[in-house]
C-alpha cells in the first residue's frame, strides 16, 4: 500500500468518528499552542531584558566596591580620588569619561502623593555616560554642583506617580527626604535596567547628595560608571581600571577589593536567567502535549478494539502485518499533525494577545514566535503521534486473522 493510499484511508477512517477525532486533536492543539505561546513569551522577555541592558551602551563599564567572588580583608571604598585617577587621560587613555554615583532610597512626596524611590547623586557627565535624554528641561550642570543646589531631574515613572503627567513639570517642587527640591528636568523613558527601573528615579547634584542625603560618607561613592572611547576598547579599559585601582588601593596580588562589570557580563547573565525561564515554561507546556499524546493512544486502542473484525477480514484477504501497522500509525500521525498545525496558529494568536495586553498596560513585552519554536512544536507533536500510536498499531498488526474474525 502506497503512502498516499494510507493517508486517504486514514482520513476516511477518522472522518467516520468526527467528534472523537476532533476531541483527540483538541488535546494536541492545546499542547502545541501552550508550547508555542510559552516559548514566545519567554523569548520576548529575554529580548526585552537584554535590549534594556544593551540600551545603556555597549562601551559602558560598572565598578563596584568589594569583591563579589571572594572575601577581602579590610577592603577600601571607592572614592572621588579614584574617579579623578580614572578620568586622567595620561593614566587611562582608553577611558572617555568616569562618573561617580551615590544612591539612597528615600521618601519622595508631592502634595498628597508619596513613594519610596531611589535617589542618585550624580555629576553633569552622568547623562552622557548613561545615554540619558531629556523630554523637557535640563540636566544637572556645573553651577548646580558648585552651589550644592536643591534641584532634581526625575524619571517619567516618578513624574506619573507624583504629578499624573510627564510634561509641564519643570519648576514644580517636590520633597526628597522632607526637603524641598525644584524639578529642572524630566528624562525620556528607558525602561528596566540591570539595576531595576531607570524611570522611577530622581537625580540630584552629587555635592548636594553628599551634604543633605548621605552625610558622613566623605568622598566615598557607591558606583563608578566608566565609558570607553568605543566598544572595541572595553577589554583595554577593563585592564586600565584594574591597574589604577590596584595601585591606589595597594591590594595584594590577585586579591582585588573592587569588582568590574561590563554590559556583556550583564547581557550574558540575563540571557542565562531568561533561558532557564523559557525552558521551564516550555517544559510545563510540554506536559499538556504529553497528555494529548496519551489521549491519542487511548483513542487508537479503542479504534483497534472496534475494528478487530475489519482487521481480521483485511488479513484474510491478503493484507500484510506491515500494511496494518502503517494504517494505524498513519491515523495517529495525522491526528497529531493536524493538531500541531492548528496549535501553531492558536499559539501565535495567544502570543499576539499577550503582546497586546502587555502594550495596553505599558509593559515592554513583545512575544516572539520563532521558527525554532514552530519546528520544535511540529516535530514534537508528530513524534508524540508516532510514539503513542506504536503500541495500538502493533497490537492491531499482531492480531491473528481467525481470532479477529471470531471477535464479537
Amino acid at each position: 500500500m502506497s503512502l498516499l493510499a494510507s493517508i486517504v484511508e486514514a482520513l476516511e477512517s477518522l472522518m467516520t468518528n468526527k467528534a472523537r477525532s476532533g476531541l483527540t486533536i483538541l488535546g494536541i492543539v492545546i499542547g502545541v499552542a501552550a508550547v508555542i505561546a510559552m516559548l514566545a513569551v519567554g523569548q520576548g522577555a529575554q529580548n526585552t531584558i537584554t535590549g534594556s541592558i544593551s540600551g545603556v551602551g555597549t562601551n559602558l563599564l560598572f565598578v563596584f566596591p568589594g569583591n563579589f567572588e571572594t572575601d577581602v580583608r579590610n577592603p577600601k571604598p571607592l572614592t572621588i580620588g579614584d574617579v579623578d585617577a580614572l578620568s586622567d587621560p595620561f593614566q587611562a587613555p582608553a577611558i572617555k569619561a568616569a562618573a561617580p554615583v551615590i544612591e539612597k532610597n528615600v521618601l519622595v512626596s508631592y502634595g498628597g502623593e508619596s513613594s519610596n524611590s531611589r535617589i542618585s547623586g550624580v555629576t553633569p557627565n552622568y547623562a552622557s555616560v548613561r545615554n540619558y535624554q531629556l523630554s523637557e528641561g535640563e540636566f544637572i550642570n556645573d553651577n548646580h554642583m558648585l552651589g550644592r543646589a536643591s534641584v532634581a531631574v526625575i524619571g517619567p515613572d516618578m513624574a506619573d506617580n507624583m504629578f499624573g503627567r510627564r510634561d509641564g513639570i519643570v519648576g514644580e517642587t517636590i520633597r526628597i527626604d522632607g526637603q524641598p527640591y525644584r524639578v529642572i528636568g524630566v528624562t525620556q523613558p528607558k525602561g528596566g535596567s540591570a539595576f531595576g527601573s531607570a524611570d522611577d528615579v530622581a537625580f540630584v547634584p552629587f555635592t548636594t547628595a553628599q551634604i543633605r542625603l548621605i552625610s558622613g560618607r566623605q568622598d566615598q561613592v557607591d558606583i563608578i560608571l566608566v565609558e570607553a572611547v568605543d566598544a572595541d576598547s572595553v577589554s583595554q579599559v577593563n585592564e586600565q581600571i584594574a591597574q589604577i585601582l590596584r595601585y591606589r588601593h595597594r591590594t595584594d596580588l590577585g586579591v582585588d577589593d573592587f569588582t568590574i562589570f561590563t554590559q556583556e557580563d550583564f547581557v550574558k547573565t540575563a540571557q542565562s536567567i531568561t533561558g532557564v525561564f523559557t525552558i521551564f515554561l516550555g517544559g510545563i507546556a510540554g506536559i499538556s502535549l504529553l497528555v494529548g499524546g496519551i489521549g491519542i493512544m487511548n483513542i487508537m486502542l479503542v479504534s483497534v478494539t472496534e475494528r478487530t473484525r475489519e482487521i481480521g477480514l483485511r488479513k484474510a484477504l491478503g493484507a500484510r502485518k506491515k500494511d496494518i501497522l502503517i494504517q494505524f500509525l498513519t491515523e495517529s500521525s495525522l491526528l497529531s499533525f493536524i493538531g500541531g498545525i492548528i496549535g501553531i496558529i492558536f499559539g501565535w494568536v495567544i502570543a499576539f494577545g499577550v503582546g497586546q495586553i502587555a502594550a495596553a498596560n505599558n509593559t515592554e513585552l513583545t512575544p516572539e514566535v520563532g521558527m525554532n519554536a514552530i519546528l520544535l512544536a511540529t516535530l514534537f507533536s508528530t513524534a508524540v503521534g508516532l510514539f503513542f500510536g506504536i503500541y495500538p498499531a502493533s497490537r492491531a498488526a499482531n492480531l491473528e486473522p481467525v481470532d479477529a474474525l471470531r471477535y464479537e
